[in-house]
């Protein structure tokens, strides 16, 4: 029997990849926290719980009609990002797959008739840099670890992607695998205008985030995760949205239905701190499972 033994909300931005000169430069000669936070989460956080598989969350995987999964034994390839291809071209990358997992997810919607899941293995379906910024950082290679990406519904409200998350839950109930859930997007998400966009390129977000009303929000969502009272940031969701939080705050939804929605309690770990990026609100949040 599975066991989800950790999960956590993260930033994917394309800083995180960027040379370092090349993020110092951003932000006034300091480095974002969000690179060593991410490494520092993997060393005290994610290796410690010894995950078979990840599972990713993915907010730039935009689908319709129904939920998706990637269901392939393995991803590898090159990766040029078509949104910002000076920052993120020429990527390889190597990801052994879950195909059991996949098909148990989708399995886990057969007879209903309020959600879709489809498990696809297609070889030309794509791969987002959501999923690929964060394997530097966090994929155990030598252990052989499986990453597992799926989409976010752009028709799907908070309690779709609660229910999402549900099933992902029953389906690793069903697998024999150690799973880490990874929620890979911002918090709020509006980005400053283009002719305004390198006047807001550090990371103060009292200074560089886009509206002050939305660094507040995004404050107030933080605190609640450190206290673990996800029900109270599952009931903020409509004043929250007001502030556009990234793929509709569907991976954070979709995770936390996974641990169990109002019933979870896990209180978050910040590694790294809030920071702006061009105008979007970021931080890494590890939850504890075990232990």
């Amino acid at each position: 029997m599975g066991k989800i033994v950790g999960a956590a909300l993260v930033s994917h931005v394309p800083p995180l990849v960027m040379p370092e000169d090349v993020r110092r430069a951003m932000n006034n000669g300091d480095d974002s926290t969000l690179f060593a936070g991410l490494h520092a989460l993997r060393a005290e956080a994610l290796d410690p719980v010894e995950a078979d598989t990840v599972v990713v969350i993915d907010t730039h995987w935009f689908t319709t009609i129904e939920h998706i999964v990637a269901a392939h034994d393995q991803r590898a390839g090159i990766y040029t990002s078509e949104e910002l291809p000076r920052g993120m071209c020429q990527m390889p990358y190597d990801m052994p797959g879950d195909p059991e997992l996949a098909q148990a997810w989708a399995a886990a919607a057969d007879g209903r008739d309020d959600t879709w899941v489809t498990a696809i293995d297609d070889p030309y379906l794509p791969v987002h840099y959501p999923t690929l910024n964060l394997l530097d950082f966090l994929q155990d290679r030598e252990a052989g670890q499986r990453w597992v990406s799926a989409g976010v519904c752009q028709t799907a409200d908070a309690q779709d992607f609660l229910l999402f998350g549900e099933m992902l839950a029953e389906a690793v109930a069903q697998v024999d695998r150690r799973v880490v859930i990874l929620a890979s997007g911002g918090l709020s998400h509006r980005f400053w205008p283009l002719r305004e966009f390198r006047q807001h390129e550090a990371a103060d977000p009292d200074l560089h985030l886009r509206t002050p009303e939305a660094a507040a929000a995004d404050r107030a969502i933080l605190a609640m995760m450190a206290a673990g009272d996800h029900g109270g940031i599952i009931d903020a969701q409509p004043e929250f949205r007001q502030h556009a939080p990234e793929g509709r705050f569907g991976h954070y939804l979709t995770m936390i239905g996974a641990l169990g929605g109002r019933a979870c309690t896990a209180k978050g770990r910040q590694f790294g701190e809030y920071e702006a990026v061009a105008g979007t609100g970021q931080a890494h949040v590890w939850f504890d499972l075990e232990g």
